[in-house]
């Protein structure tokens, strides 16, 4: 019901955006004789941050349109090169023939917003690699007869993906997709598959989520499974394609992000009224190409979320040593011949420091000259992949860690 009540009161609140926002435009018009009334600037304004915070906002589109490659610019196409029903592998394919770039996969978080979050860790990685990376689909989208998906099917379909890329592929695991993607890994090298990635980045995720619990992890064991299944988990409602499908709604995942810093939410929403208010065009645009990014979300399969809950939350199954992949134990100790790099930022609190370096403790075989360790002071969970830290400081450390694997 939680689901259908947010539709709904997102369906009663059209009229009043609507109304609003003829409002502003006539308080805001220079040839309307109501922009000249005491006042008109603050109203028109408090009108456009109303319509800000109850719009829908759409999946964000990456907007990579070309790149610089040897001083050069060239174009960029996305192209899709695999599908699947809960996700596509697409390629940022570069108009020039630079044989010799490392081919990058990036694995992209499942946990509620889009691919598209990590527009800046795709931008920086294009001049130098062949980059294609995991989009994944808003389950409300996918129709219940494509079938479930949970985290054994995350780890299918990252084996997948590097099986089309084939050998000589480097993978960037970002975020939440740190622990599938290690198991995908070392399913791969022990099976000794000719794909197996050449080296591995793993950044800011749950390896063992036991060190140093931040409030999303004291979450997952403060309460019981049976807790998040019968509060978090919900069916779509009609008329998506999805209808019926139970998922973790992206909107219960916004509330619990936005409410962890509400302070500072709340703070930027009073800067964009005075904005408004000042005709202050630059920090009105800068708010709001993070914020349509930010307040983008997307529904989580809920069996991929309960299994995520359970096995990387609450009972730490690849830490323990004890994760199964349908039945058969992961062995990070397997992994061999990829290099293997942990990035964290030591201002983290989603994933704090420790928990991704613990791989190195997991993949024991690994040798130590191909481990490397970064931790970026300064630098909060989303500053280690967007912003000026990735940029100026964590970037070029993973390309050459890249270049000499």
């Amino acid at each position: 019901m939680m689901y259908f009540a947010h539709e709904m009161s997102r369906a009663a609140l059209m009229p009043l955006r609507m109304l609003t926002g003829a409002q502003s435009q006539l308080l805001r018009h220079p040839d309307s004789p109501l922009s000249n009334i005491p006042g008109a600037r603050s109203i028109a304004s408090a009108s456009e941050v109303f319509g800000d915070l109850t719009r829908r906002y759409p999946k964000p589109a990456f907007n990579l349109n070309s790149t610089v490659c040897d001083d050069k610019r060239v174009d960029v196409q996305e192209v899709i090169v695999k599908r699947h029903p809960f996700a596509q592998l697409k390629h940022f394919k570069r108009s020039t023939e630079r044989p010799d770039d490392p081919k990058l996969l990036i694995v992209a978080p499942l946990s509620g917003h889009f691919a598209s979050l990590l527009r800046g860790t795709v931008e920086a990685m294009l001049p130098d690699h062949d980059v294609y990376i995991t989009d994944w689909r808003d389950a409300c989208r996918v129709p219940v007869t494509m079938g479930d998906f949970g985290l054994d099917d995350y780890i299918d379909y990252v084996i997948d993906f590097m099986e089309h890329l084939g050998p000589d592929t480097h993978v960037l695991a970002v975020c939440q997709p740190v622990v599938p993607v290690l198991a995908a890994t070392a399913l791969m090298a022990e099976d000794g598959h000719p794909a197996t990635p050449s080296s591995l980045a793993l950044m800011s995720g749950p390896i063992d989520a036991r060190i140093d619990p931040t409030e999303p992890c004291k979450l997952a064991t403060k309460h019981s499974l049976g807790w998040f299944k019968r509060n978090l988990v919900h069916p779509v409602p009609a008329p998506y394609p999805g209808a019926m499908r139970k998922v973790y709604p992206g909107f219960l995942q916004l509330a619990g992000f936005i409410n962890m810093n509400f302070d500072r939410h709340l703070g930027a929403y009073r800067e964009l009224f005075k904005s408004l208010r000042a005709g202050d065009h630059d920090r009105i645009s800068r708010h709001r190409e993070f914020y349509d990014e930010y307040l983008a979300v997307m529904d989580l399969p809920a069996t991929y979320y309960l299994d995520t809950i359970q096995r990387v939350f609450q009972e730490f199954h690849l830490a323990r040593g004890c994760l199964r992949h349908r039945g058969r134990p992961v062995n990070p100790a397997a992994i061999r011949n990829t290099a293997l790099m942990t990035i964290e930022g030591a201002k983290d609190d989603i994933s704090s420091p420790g928990q991704t370096r613990a791989a190195h403790d997991l993949c024991i075989n690994v040798p130590s000259a191909r481990r490397v360790h970064h931790i970026q002071q300064g630098a909060g969970h989303y500053g280690v992949f967007n912003g000026r830290h990735w940029r100026e400081e964590i970037s070029p450390k993973l390309r050459t860690f890249i270049r000499s694997a």
